[in-house]
């Protein structure tokens, strides 16, 4: 008899198991109902901070103590960039791509996400970077650094061009990716008094506000422009950029 108690007990057990588990299929499903929040590419240098080398004299403001330092580089936080991170963790899954090397990223990242790393999808450095082979016209020892926005992509596969968008002031670093999935804000330099684009009402916000209600972003990129436009043939360099396009093409 005790046997059958046993055994009823157990079947009742299972009942019970099976009954969670069709619970909680359930609930998953309705959570993969909700809309996937769109990934967000952030730069560090340029848009939420302003490095400089302290035997750039020129460079170093006269007003200001730098916020923090790491070694050689000193480092002027942006006006409202907590609250701007903040903003993009609330609307955007959020990662980091910067093409300076790891050791200070993540002497950068300590400075100016203190405590919020580990909110962030993916933290990149150079090493994830593809050096072109070239120079920048600007500067010639300064190489060509490209972040293929396919390496995500593939990495993270429920991510892709529709849902993408990366911030960085240098418009070459984008050459390889898609059209209209990248802006280009002019760079933040600690001289900026007043600077404002990081703030509540700030230009950057309220255009990620939009972009966060897209359906699509590279339609949205493409029918509101902001920032600095992108290297297209019409840009005044594009014989030389278009060198270093048809150069990855034929590999």
């Amino acid at each position: 008899m005790a046997e059958k108690i046993t055994s009823l007990k157990n079947n009742s057990d299972d009942k019970q198991d099976a009954g969670d588990d069709l619970d909680c299929s359930l609930s998953l499903e309705k959570l993969n109902l909700l809309p996937r929040k769109k990934l967000l590419v952030l730069d560090v240098g340029g848009l939420l901070c302003h490095r400089v080398h302290r035997l750039d004299k020129s460079s170093i403001p006269t007003f200001r103590n730098p916020d923090d330092s790491h070694g050689s580089i000193l480092i002027y936080k942006r006006p409202h960039y907590e609250e701007f991170v903040e903003f993009c963790f609330e609307n955007f899954e959020v990662g980091i791509w910067s093409s300076a090397t790891g050791s200070y990223l993540n002497s950068a990242l300590d400075s100016i996400m203190k405590g919020l790393k580990s909110k962030l999808l993916f933290i990149w450095d150079q090493s994830q970077c593809t050096d072109s082979g070239f120079k920048t016209l600007e500067n010639k020892y300064k190489p060509i650094f490209f972040k293929e926005l396919k390496k995500i992509w593939n990495f993270y596969e429920h991510y892709s061009e529709s849902n993408t968008l990366l911030i960085d002031d240098t418009p070459y670093k984008t050459l390889l990716n898609p059209p209209h999935t990248a802006i280009f804000p002019n760079e933040y330099k600690a001289d900026q008094v007043g600077d404002s684009a990081l703030g509540p009402s700030g230009d950057l916000r309220l255009y990620l506000e939009g972009v966060a209600d897209a359906d699509d972003i590279p339609s949205y990129v493409k029918e509101h422009p902001f920032g600095k436009s992108a290297i297209t043939s019409a840009h005044s360099d594009w014989e030389y950029y278009s060198r270093i396009i048809s150069h990855f093409r034929k590999e």
